[in-house]
């Protein structure tokens, strides 16, 4: 019989999006109806969810190689390859830059090569704005990249996973667009600006797996990329018009990233034995 050390760990993918989903939504749903800062506790409450069924999942699993694993990840800072991590941010800051000067082609102005002096949401102000990007990175990261991705490329090679992945974080943002206040609600002006939110998720997706799996599955390093983008979208003074240029070239960043990296998202030497593959690699 396998030790406990040893013996595979089945992760749960599908249990977990349910989980993940119905702890944020049970919270974010009624926050459509409620006073705005009722709804602010209830969106921060809700924003929790997946970092804490992801940390509960990994608590209860019975596997010791999953608990070290997830361990590392958290705090192996050591793991992080700042290089890399520099990189990341610069490629999206250039895709800020081009889609901004793609966009004069249609109109829009130069001005965009600026700061806003507010944040696209309201209710907190702007100090509580910045912590909330903030706190959204780490949080979100910790449950996103504690156990989700892991348990999607279990079952297949990374580049699934991360078309995956990008459908499903998407939608998870979806209640967000009826909270009054949100950068969400704000996009529904226009259905074409919602449609865009949704589908710029897939091929950033794509990116942030390759910075998860570039710095050695280091969740530090996704945390500093996610508040980057997270940052530079709330702050560079692009249009809505301009964010669906964004996404077309975010999705030939990651095409170009996908092309330059096959080995890392096309091999299947890690399915069906991801923690065993990783062991087998240190």
């Amino acid at each position: 019989m396998k030790t406990q050390e040893t013996k595979h760990y089945r992760y749960r993918p599908v249990l977990f999006f349910a989980l993940a989903y119905l702890f944020t939504w049970i919270f974010w749903v009624p926050a459509i109806f409620l006073p705005e800062g009722i709804a602010s506790v209830l969106m921060l409450l809700g924003l929790l969810a997946p970092a804490v069924v992801s940390t509960i999942f990994v608590l209860v699993s019975g596997s010791e190689p999953l608990k070290k694993d997830l361990k590392a990840k958290v705090i192996g800072f050591y793991k992080v390859r700042w290089r890399n991590v520099f990189f990341a941010v610069l490629i999206f800051a250039l895709v800020v830059a081009a889609s901004i000067l793609l966009s004069l082609a249609f109109g829009q102005s130069i001005d965009q090569f600026s700061f806003t002096e507010d944040f696209n949401f309201t209710g907190v102000g702007l100090a509580g704005a910045f912590v909330t990007i903030t706190i959204a990175a780490i949080i979100e990261e910790v449950g996103w990249k504690g156990y989700c991705e892991d348990s999607i490329g279990e079952y297949m090679n990374w580049f699934w996973e991360s078309m995956v992945f990008g459908v499903l974080w998407s939608f998870w943002h979806f209640p967000l667009i009826f909270i009054q206040g949100t950068y969400q609600a704000g996009l529904m002006v226009n259905p074409l600006f919602v449609v865009n939110f949704f589908v710029s998720g897939i091929p950033m997706g794509f990116i942030i797996t390759w910075v998860y799996l570039v710095s050695d599955r280091s969740i530090l390093a996704c945390m500093i990329f996610h508040f980057f983008v997270n940052l530079l979208q709330e702050k560079i003074a692009m249009t809505p018009e301009t964010k669906c240029v964004e996404t077309i070239v975010v999705t030939l960043a990651a095409a170009i990233i996908v092309a330059a990296n096959k080995d890392m998202f096309f091999e299947t030497r890690h399915v069906g034995r991801l923690l065993e593959y990783r062991a087998e690699e240190k």
